[in-house]
């Protein structure tokens, strides 16, 4: 399937650890990364659907004279009509850097309508808020059946281990991480809890990752190696 890709849409095996770092700590990384993983239904399990796990990115998607084509939307190339059973039922997870921005929200929303054999969950790092809209692109994707989450340690961890060309370093949290998450959580129930919401520009972007270092003498906005 990855070779139905657009080729703008950057694939690879493995995240240099340096550019995790980058993406999902320091929250002004203008690219989106989307770590993915696909799963079938088997009884009353879940079971990873094979060659369906990866990652995909994004450039900047502010660049008007040469626009990229978003992390969401390189996803959605790669399932086009046919590829996922109607017999079957799907749950899709996403990792991200940032939460879907509302340019791509009409599509995904297509997408879980068209596809109502296919779950969607998606953990967030930050949440993007840089375009009007955004509050109503989240809870549009929530209307349509998507699950909304802030990543945790755990989540964290799991990209760190299944994503990350990590060399075998530990990835260690420092004590502020879950006051962060929190925050993050908060905010986020906050957007979809309300039919409307007041600018958070005070607050926002602002992300929990800033919060932990990797092994012992690499800190977050330290020396890539």
């Amino acid at each position: 399937l990855h070779a139905l890709l657009p080729p703008a849409c950057a694939h690879r095996t493995l995240i240099n650890k340096a550019t995790f770092r980058r993406n999902f700590g320091d929250k002004w990384a203008n690219e989106t990364y989307l770590c993915y993983e696909v799963e079938v239904r088997k009884g009353d399990a879940w079971a990873p659907v094979e060659g369906l796990q990866g990652f995909l990115c994004n450039q900047d998607g502010n660049n008007h004279r040469n626009p990229k084509p978003r992390a969401e939307l390189c996803f959605l190339a790669l399932f086009q009509p046919g590829h996922l059973d109607r017999k079957e039922q799907y749950r899709l997870t996403w990792y991200m850097s940032w939460s879907p921005c509302p340019d791509c929200v009409p599509q995904l929303v297509d997408f879980l309508h068209e596809n109502r054999h296919v779950q969607l969950r998606i953990f967030a790092a930050g949440i993007y808020t840089f375009v009007s809209g955004y509050e109503d692109g989240l809870r549009q994707l929530r209307d349509a059946g998507a699950q909304l989450d802030i990543m945790t340690f755990k989540e964290l961890q799991h990209c760190w281990d299944t994503f990350v060309d990590n060399h075998g370093q530990v990835l260690e949290p420092k004590t502020e991480l879950e006051i962060n998450i929190q925050k993050l959580k908060d905010i986020l129930r906050f957007l979809l809890l309300l039919p409307a919401t007041p600018p958070l520009w005070s607050l926002l972007p602002f992300s929990p990752w800033a919060c932990f270092s990797l092994g012992v003498t690499c800190s977050l906005l330290g020396p890539s190696s």
